[in-house]
């Protein structure tokens, strides 16, 4: 009677806990997702109650819209750069203020962090600034080295803009991802540094044989967390500096979503793209854990 009473009062702790929580996560996630596949059936402006059922045909319109093919580029680019650029960077800061010691470290990890405070919103309007041709600092340093002022519009070519999104994505997610591998580098015993430096270790192969390998499990959290705020957030930045332009080249699935919502009335459509975001998600998220499962490769 005791065991069975002790297993219901566990139960009844542990459901305390899990059923609000599963409550929250069917009303704000899996209901949106089950109403998203409902309204991509239709034909519907969002502004009325009629709503004509047309099966896939907005699933067989996207496919057939060569903006949305771009748009998935465009955010599988901004997922590469920013895992490549933020990875590199916050690794190497990581390292550099956890194995080389000095006096000012605590300051450069709040200063390196200052952008993961900053609204998005902020950061995108602040890069405008920067790249604005004709009083942005960007084109006002390239100045002193050139004999004529510089003006280049750098949000104003089809060809790059995209890659002019970059820089601003990387910086914004630098600070946060350079604390979890401070965490996880100062979790290394400090024991298989010394007997490293003993049996005449560089920093490069302590680097790469020591700190990589047990580190490795943050790093793979990092690199997938990466990916997925990049697929589902990615619309902030790009709406706030270019709005998807020039000519939809910058355009990722998240704005091109918006615009079709809020800018021309076809809900329908835009809840298939959607659906299209949630599985290409769920789809990249798989193959990346899968890739990531292998071990790391001594990098020396």
């Amino acid at each position: 009677m005791k065991a069975r009473s002790s297993n219901w009062q566990r139960g009844v702790f542990i459901g305390t806990f899990i059923v609000p929580t599963f409550v929250f996560f069917c009303i704000f996630t899996i209901y949106p997702v089950v109403r998203a596949l409902y309204y991509s059936l239709f034909d519907w402006s969002g502004m009325s109650e009629n709503k004509t059922f047309i099966g896939l045909g907005n699933f067989r319109d996207m496919f057939r819209d060569p903006i949305v093919w771009r748009a998935i580029g465009n955010d599988y680019f901004l997922v590469a750069g920013k895992i490549a650029g933020i990875m590199l960077v916050a690794t190497f800061f990581a390292v550099a203020l956890t194995r080389f010691r000095f006096r000012l470290a605590g300051f450069f990890r709040s200063i390196f962090f200052i952008p993961n405070v900053i609204s998005v919103v902020v950061i995108g309007v602040l890069w405008n600034f920067i790249y604005n041709p004709q009083i942005g600092f960007l084109n006002a340093f390239l100045s002193l080295f050139a004999k004529e002022k510089v003006t280049i519009a750098w949000l104003g070519f089809a060809s790059h803009t995209i890659w002019m999104l970059l820089p601003p994505a990387v910086w914004a997610g630098i600070g946060f991802y350079m604390i979890l591998m401070i965490a996880a580098i100062q979790n290394v015993p400090e024991s298989f540094y010394e007997a490293a430096e003993l049996e005449g270790a560089g920093q490069w192969h302590q680097f790469s044989r020591i700190t990589v390998p047990l580190i490795w499990e943050q790093m793979k959290v990092s690199i997938v967390n990466i990916m997925m705020t990049t697929l589902n957030g990615s619309f902030v930045i790009v709406w706030i500096m270019t709005e998807g332009g020039p000519d939809n080249s910058t355009q990722v699935m998240g704005s091109y979503l918006y615009q079709m919502a809020f800018r021309q009335y076809h809900f329908g459509f835009a809840a298939a793209l959607g659906v299209l975001i949630l599985l290409l998600s769920l789809a990249t998220t798989v193959a990346l854990q899968r890739l990531l499962r292998r071990e790391v490769v001594e990098l020396g």
